[in-house]
């Protein structure tokens, strides 16, 4: 990659030096890419690297191995949705978790269309349930793109596709309520509208939070925990205050 320039997403920024800042960005076809911006942390660069933003971005390497310089240009701001703490809040995690869960250089198109997403449906929904359900699919999305995923095809005691109402925590498939009875306490409930699309009420979307937050702790979180899920819970304590 001597010289790479690609449409980003701002994911993460961490100071490097006195002045500069080492900025994460999940390209499109390059997935996520590191790069030191010079002045990173100047009044000018901060509201440009704010995780969120959309970028067009210039990555500047000698070598492979050599981390890039990197230059920005600001295409879409969403600076202002910091200021609002449910949607600053929702940003928050979602670029954090893309940032501490993917590898550098690994292209993961798919996770990048949905990012944009649920990033302009944090923008453009009057309300967080119009947003909600999105970032629980982008979760999801992203256990499968590492190799975790559910399987939420049909039963995992029973074989059959009916009445899928839970997913047992240690084997990640669905379980029906047939299949679940007496067992229900050790089960995670599977939220509806994972199954057949739309929206949700906000206790099926509370479910569907708690579903795909237990296997983003266990299986891809697992070293960078305490930092990289407050962002999560903060999260999700706003959300729990704003529907009660």
């Amino acid at each position: 990659m001597p010289t790479l320039v690609t449409p980003a997403l701002v994911c993460a920024l961490r100071p490097h030096g006195e002045h500069g800042a080492i900025a994460r960005l999940l390209t499109p076809d390059h997935g996520l890419v590191a790069g030191y911006v010079r002045g990173g942390r100047s009044r000018l660069m901060r509201p440009v690297l704010l995780p969120g933003n959309s970028v067009m971005a210039t990555f500047r390497a000698r070598t492979e191995d050599q981390l890039a310089g990197l230059t920005v240009e600001m295409a879409h701001s969403r600076a202002p949705l910091h200021a609002e703490p449910l949607p600053a809040a929702a940003i928050d995690w979602s670029c954090a978790l893309t940032a501490a869960a993917l590898s550098e250089g690994t292209p993961h198109p798919a996770l990048y269309r949905a990012l944009d997403g649920v990033l302009g449906a944090i923008e453009a929904a009057p309300a967080a349930r119009g947003w909600a359900v999105a970032l629980v699919r982008y979760e999801l999305l992203l256990l499968a793109e590492l190799g975790f995923g559910l399987d939420l095809s049909r039963c995992a005691a029973l074989g059959d596709a009916d009445d899928l109402a839970y997913v047992s925590p240690r084997s990640a498939a669905a379980v029906s309520r047939a299949g679940a009875v007496g067992y229900e306490h050790l089960l995670l409930p599977l939220p509806p509208f994972l199954l057949a699309g739309g929206t949700g009420e906000w206790a099926d979307i509370m479910d569907g939070f708690a579903l795909t937050g237990f296997f983003l702790a266990r299986s891809v979180l697992t070293d960078r925990r305490i930092d990289v899920l407050a962002a999560r819970e903060r999260l999700v304590d706003r959300l729990k205050r704003a529907v009660a």
